[in-house]
């Protein structure tokens, strides 16, 4: 062996050697999580905030300046032995002022990841030497996810309760959360939970699934939660969630399987930024399927104020964010390319009984900014103390609906009537699919409106080019009435409806600047 290689065998050894405290002869298991779960939260929430050093805090460690700090792949964790998964972590600072406690475990023992500063390339920072038990932002996963000599990221855990994960051929769009609390909601702060501690089992060889648990924290509660992640074509995250009220705490809003996203324009804003781009979003439309197998698509907005609107969603058998325009063409961007990102499809496990699908969207003028929210809000809430369990899968692919009912709705978009000036021409496209073939036939639309507008001129065409069935409606106002309106339209073949049902809510413009 070369003198040089010598060296850097022995550096990389030290340096894994020095990142794990001695290890404890301890079975970590869910349980043993809940356990923890319960205790924090029969004490007063904690919040771990300045406890980072000073030179890693917000006015010491810009945006620039963190951007320079890179984790060194060569020391990523479970790089040896031909494992399947590579374990990298986020540097403390700047934004990310909580500290994270990451654990490594295995069938029969436990050992804390200690903070290890020669895992980063600092480049021409000078950060002084950092305590090794400070924990880390976050951490990354690696996979060869879509070249068998290359390692993606397809997985990251950073900031408060958010995670992502990546499927093949997709990038970065949505993101989840652990929990919501009180989202959307105006008479009330929002409250963030944050996962403290993380315990990642080391993979198995020749085992694609990777498992590992949470610690979630916050001021009305606290939860352990399990996941069983799968990267693949569509990649998989079963979770399960043990939650616990603390005493006194009280909740509006209780979002269960939270998803974010980001919509600033897209085919059905009325009025667009001055930008060279057809659309920039990274989800269209909030998917929903309900007790009997109904689907309901609810294209998403950007509004001229918060919004927030709910949909009963008893035994509700799945709903998520997606993003179905996956043409080029449709968003001309070479940068961010928002074809790829995934669509995220939340699918319960088990009966959870009564609630509401909530969508909350926020104003935005600019793309950088997530203004998106999804979650499943139970009727009855957590009792304290009372373990409340969940359980659910996401799934993140560029179609994971794709074994839904093949009749979707594929674009909308709203303009000015030709004919009359005081309405808006609506025009919905819905995929005729494999099942529905375009034929004479032409199916009905069936169209209903809040009683603050009047639908006229119903009309179902069949575009060849394009090959769907074209609904296309006037929509006018009441007269001084600026309320949001209230649309849904289905197609109906033989008697049934036989596609999702369009559901919109519609405000007039009352200047042209409101959508921007």
């Amino acid at each position: 062996m070369r003198w040089g290689t010598f060296v850097w065998c022995l550096g990389l050894l030290l340096a894994a050697q020095f990142a794990f405290a001695q290890p404890a002869q301890k079975r970590v298991t869910f349980d043993y999580v809940i356990g923890l779960a319960r205790e924090r939260a029969q004490k007063p929430f904690h919040a771990p905030h300045g406890e980072l050093p000073e030179q890693l805090r917000g006015d010491k460690l810009n945006y620039d300046s963190y951007r320079e700090i890179e984790f060194k792949h060569d020391k990523a964790l479970w790089r040896e032995g031909d494992l399947p998964f590579r374990l990298e972590f986020f540097h403390p600072g700047y934004l990310y002022q909580i500290p994270v406690k990451i654990n490594e475990f295995n069938a029969t023992h436990v050992q804390p990841i200690r903070f290890v500063q020669d895992f980063f390339n600092y480049r021409k920072l000078k950060i002084d030497r950092i305590p090794a038990d400070t924990g880390y932002a976050g951490f990354r996963l690696l996979y060869p996810l879509n070249n068998s000599n290359q390692w993606d990221e397809v997985a990251s855990f950073l900031g408060s309760s958010y995670f992502r994960m990546l499927g093949q051929g997709q990038r970065y769009g949505t993101s989840a959360r652990g929990l919501a609390l009180n989202c959307g909601e105006t008479d009330r702060q929002e409250e963030f939970p944050i996962f403290t501690d993380w315990w990642l089992g080391k993979p198995e060889k020749g085992n694609d699934t990777m498992h590992f648990f949470g610690l979630l924290d916050s001021v009305s509660c606290a939860g352990a939660y399990e996941f069983l992640f799968r990267p693949g074509e569509t990649t998989f995250a079963e979770v399960t969630a043990a939650m616990f009220m603390r005493p006194g705490a009280e909740v509006k809003t209780f979002g269960v399987a939270p998803l974010t996203s980001m919509f600033w324009f897209g085919e059905n804003s009325e009025i667009k930024p001055d930008d060279y781009r057809p659309e920039v979003h990274d989800s269209d439309g909030l998917l929903i399927r309900g007790q009997q197998d109904e689907f309901t698509w609810r294209p998403l907005r950007n509004p001229s104020q918060m919004h927030h609107q709910m949909f009963t969603a008893n035994s509700v058998k799945g709903f998520g964010l997606m993003q179905r325009d996956r043409n080029f063409s449709s968003y001309q961007d070479i940068f961010n390319l928002y074809q790829q990102t995934p669509s995220v499809w939340v699918e319960p496990r088990g009966n959870w009984g009564e609630g509401e699908i909530h969508l909350v969207e926020l104003p935005t003028a600019f793309e950088g900014a997530d203004n998106i929210v999804a979650f499943w809000n139970p009727k009855q809430k957590p009792v304290a103390m009372q373990e409340h369990r969940i359980a659910y899968i996401l799934h993140w692919g560029l179609q994971p609906e794709a074994k839904f009912p093949p009749c979707k709705v594929v674009q909308t978009r709203i303009g000015k009537d030709p004919g009359d000036q005081k309405a808006r021409q609506v025009v919905i496209d819905f995929d005729a699919g494999a099942a529905w073939p375009l034929t004479n036939e032409i199916p009905k639309a069936n169209l209903t409106a809040s009683e603050n507008a009047t639908t006229s001129n119903l009309q179902v065409f069949k575009n060849e080019i394009g090959k769907t069935w074209r609904v296309i409606f006037s929509l006018t106002p009441k007269a001084k009435d600026q309320g949001l309106v209230d649309i849904q339209c289905a197609l109906n073949a033989g008697g049934r409806i036989v596609s999702e049902t369009w559901s919109y809510q519609w405000k007039p413009l009352q200047n042209k600047t409101e959508s921007k």
